[in-house]
């Protein structure tokens, strides 16, 4: 299969959060198949390094922008500036995202004590700013005569987990707010997709060591996803490569949710069975 998108010199992605980790991930990979990268972070020193790595690791040019989350005017004016570099955003990529797990992600918001503005923040993040980024840049898409909007998500918007209800409840209003875009802006050429990601080997899912809760062994093939599963499958939703897919969503999990209950369970309950038939009594 082609990618036919690659004939336009002035085609730009734009990618937010895309300073490190998933987002730089997937900056990274749309830059291997000659695309500038546009990407923000709410701290403009660490989008700019980004960029300037970009640059010179993949050869295509690469532009940081500072993008403090909530701000409107912020957007418009980082949009404007991208207008100003002779840039087509033919795709967006929503990756930044408020991960409502409080001060510890291994324990999450306890639901009685949660501060209602700190749950107001996740929501405030994940769908209303995202909202102001896709209009933005659907406005361009629009005069372009098309392009792609790919929203992030994760597999907790149908399988909740213990105290990230937020986070969840907020990436199934992407879910919803993707598949209404596709309807509402299908008739100008843009295209609305979501990747839903599992657990991802982060730098923090790496920091909690013996804390982390997922790991491989409790997918069906074995692992979960590294940067670049998460990279390939928002390239795919956002060139031509799936030019008729639209209100979608791509599960990248390792089959974490199309299991009723990990393989793991069974065999320690199968090995407790074995322990008790040995030691009756």
């Amino acid at each position: 299969m082609t990618d036919n998108t690659g004939s336009s010199e002035n085609r730009a992605v734009f990618i937010t959060g895309a300073a490190k980790s998933t987002g730089y991930g997937i900056a990274e990979v749309f830059a291997a198949h000659g695309w500038h990268v546009c990407l923000t972070s709410r701290r403009a020193a660490s989008a700019e390094e980004a960029a300037e790595k970009l640059s010179r690791d993949s050869g295509v040019t690469a532009y940081g922008f500072g993008l403090e989350v909530g701000l409107e005017d912020a957007v418009k004016d980082v949009f404007s500036r991208i207008d100003g570099l002779g840039l087509r955003v033919e795709a967006v990529v929503l990756c930044a995202a408020n991960m409502g797990f409080g001060t510890d992600p291994a324990v999450g918001m306890d639901f009685f004590s949660v501060p209602v503005d700190e749950v107001r923040g996740v929501f405030e993040t994940n769908l209303v700013w995202n909202f102001t980024v896709v209009r933005q840049a659907a406005l361009r898409m629009r005069e372009q005569g098309g392009g792609s909007v790919v929203f992030i998500g994760s597999n907790t918007s149908y399988r909740a987990i213990p105290g990230r209800f937020a986070y969840g409840a907020s990436k199934g209003g992407i879910n919803a707010m993707s598949k209404a875009l596709a309807v509402d802006l299908g008739r100008y050429g843009i295209r609305c997709n979501t990747v839903l990601p599992g657990t991802i080997k982060t730098e923090r899912w790496v920091s909690m060591g013996d804390r982390r809760i997922v790991t491989g062994e409790l997918t069906p093939i074995g692992d979960i996803s590294d940067y670049s599963d998460i990279a390939n499958a928002a390239y795919f939703l956002g060139s031509d490569l799936s030019k008729n897919i639209t209100g979608a969503e791509l599960t990248v999990d390792g089959g974490m949710s199309c299991q009723l209950y990990p393989q793991v369970l069974v065999d320690l309950k199968r090995e407790k069975q074995a322990r008790n038939e040995k030691n009756p009594g």
